[in-house]
């Protein structure tokens, strides 16, 4: 018979899930640059050009089946098993973060599960209602973004918080980009610096989390 892990055992482990996001966003990340290289080609400016442009393609293009110029898209597998392993990494942070901030039962629960629902919505970023499962991830997952910052605020980790109003200011802009067709055309790269500065700020609080969190607190 398989003997059970001791207390100890166990807030290692927990604690080791603590730190597991910050490993798959670089995982992520690698799968992101892998789907780049199979990406045949197409953009929003030039139908018919050749590989994944870092200036004018979309993420969410290499998750298209078929690439704007109408090829197969072959990196479309490694692109959307990236997905996944985002969404999961964002979610396993959503669950341990509340409990560091020790909120109250409710608040914790309302951050994990919004973050939860959030990320499993966000999965079918690569069906034809993309436009919709943006928008209600989005929406759902600024619940746990809200209470990620009453958290920071709360444990007054005031330089995270301040980036966190940077990234936030980060997202207006996108939108402004967006709904401002006559600058669509800058909206790629200003959505890849946002990606690259909210992952960061995931991160970062990741760290901070395992470097200053009694295992005890976690487990």
């Amino acid at each position: 018979m398989q003997n059970k892990a001791t207390p100890q055992e166990q807030k290692k482990i927990s604690r080791f899930w603590v730190i597991t996001p910050v490993f798959g966003i670089l995982l992520f990340a690698l799968l992101y640059l892998t789907a780049t290289l199979y990406y045949p080609g197409g953009s929003q400016v030039d139908k018919h050009s050749t590989g994944f442009s870092w200036r004018n393609n979309y993420w969410c293009n290499l998750l298209n089946e078929v690439a704007i110029n109408g090829q197969h898209n072959a990196g479309r597998p490694v692109a959307l098993a990236g997905m996944v392993v985002l969404c999961t990494s964002l979610s396993v942070f959503w669950f341990y973060f509340p409990r560091y901030v020790h909120f109250s039962k409710f608040a914790r629960l309302t951050i994990q599960v919004s973050g939860t629902l959030s990320m499993v919505i966000a999965v079918f970023l690569f069906t034809n209602l993309h436009d919709t499962v943006t928008y209600v991830a989005s929406v759902i997952g600024l619940i746990a973004v809200a209470g990620t910052f009453i958290g920071l605020y709360k444990i007054k980790w005031f330089g995270l918080f301040g980036l966190g109003i940077f990234n936030l200011l980060l997202v207006v802009l996108n939108n402004y980009l967006y709904y401002t067709k006559d600058m669509l055309i800058y909206l790629p790269v200003v959505q890849k610096i946002t990606f690259v500065c909210f992952l960061g700020w995931i991160c970062w609080i990741d760290v901070e989390l395992f470097r200053k969190t009694s295992p005890t607190l976690l487990a």
